[in-house]
């Protein structure tokens, strides 16, 4: 069974009663339940349900622009009036888009309950042009805000909801650590999250992590910039840049230089949720894996969530990043889709419930 920690009795009560698979045991994948093995392979194993999008580019205070691509959901039998169709924004990983094989079974899970989905696309991914030199990292939340309100604007009477997957779920944090109940978000699921990033980026640097991901990760990093390498290149040395073979020399060269820091440590310590978690003011679902090599066991920050009654954690001891793969064949849903159906419905239907109860 995972481990369920929060310290408000009554969201534990409302998780218990309105999103019971947080209580069930998780069986993994019996032939790829290490959590590396299920890190791997889920992109390969997934399926990819067929979403069709509406994309949208909106415009930022510095110039530049962000790609959203909207599921409106119109065919929805529950909710018929566009106005108040339940919203969820959904913010993919590092280098992913709304084309992630988990972005889309979240799409197809929302979709059977009738709701709407945005995708937010950090700037330069989604195949849109950089209009300034300016990408986006997990401690910088002014585009996230500027989504929000965007979205917000346009459908002010729908409930609204948001889920982040990865660095998504650190930017989420972030920002709800920054705003506190300052949000028209009524609630948030956050899956397989870095607490600290410098313990993520230390167990990305052991051997194997370094060979199995890091490398290739950077290269994705170096990848998504290297198209827009013309607009880069006036504030950038692109070569030294791409030469970079971990993230955190990526993140030194490039990242932490384009937002300001005075050193790399000094962005590491604002990206890190751990340290603004105890500021959330709206109910926050976190699911993560203990054997998790981008966000490992012992920096999972169990104490603070203790100490904010908005949170819960719900920790499995297998599952590895963005994995939780269960059945025989886990080619559909898996353990982190279920939770995610089953947060959303419980707070967009009974979430006025969990200060009642």
């Amino acid at each position: 069974k995972p481990q369920l920690v929060a310290s408000n009795d009554r969201f534990c009560r409302f998780l218990e009663e309105y999103c019971p698979v947080v209580t069930e045991t998780y069986y993994p994948t019996v032939w790829c339940w290490e959590g590396r093995v299920q890190t791997l392979l889920r992109p390969f194993i997934t399926s990819r349900p067929q979403v069709q999008y509406r994309n949208e580019l909106i415009k930022t205070a510095d110039g530049g622009q962000i790609s959203l691509d909207w599921f409106d959901n119109n065919d929805s039998l529950y909710y018929p009036d566009t106005s108040t169709r339940p919203t969820v924004l959904l913010l993919p990983g590092l280098t992913g888009t709304s084309k992630e094989s988990y972005i889309l079974h979240m799409i197809h899970q929302s979709e059977t309950l009738g709701y709407r989905c945005v995708v937010f696309n950090n700037r330069g991914i989604a195949g849109e042009d950089l209009l300034t030199p300016r990408t986006y990292c997990a401690a910088n939340t002014e585009d996230l805000e500027a989504v929000i309100h965007h979205v917000h604007s346009l459908h002010p009477s729908a409930p609204f909801m948001a889920a982040g997957v990865s660095m998504g779920g650190m930017l989420l944090l972030n920002y709800l650590g920054k705003t506190g109940r300052d949000t028209p978000l009524m609630a948030a699921a956050i899956f397989s999250a870095g607490w600290n990033v410098f313990e993520s980026v230390e167990s990305l640097e052991k051997p194997l992590n370094w060979l199995l991901f890091n490398y290739y990760l950077t290269t994705c990093l170096q990848s998504s910039i290297s198209r827009h390498r013309q607009m880069l290149e006036k504030l950038f040395d692109m070569d030294l840049v791409m030469k970079a073979r971990t993230v955190r020399e990526f993140d030194k060269q490039f990242t932490s230089v384009m937002f300001g820091y005075r050193t790399i440590d000094d962005y590491y310590e604002d990206a890190s949720p751990c340290r603004k978690l105890k500021s959330v003011g709206i109910p926050v679902l976190c699911l993560n894996s203990v054997d998790d090599v981008f966000s490992p066991g012992h920096a999972i920050p169990i104490e603070t969530a203790k100490q904010n009654a908005n949170v819960a954690l719900v920790l499995t001891s297998c599952g590895g990043h963005i994995g939780f793969l269960e059945g025989i064949w886990p080619r559909k849903c898996t353990y982190m889709d279920r939770v995610f159906k089953q947060f959303v419905q419980a707070m967009f239907e009974h979430g006025n419930k969990i200060f009642s109860m």
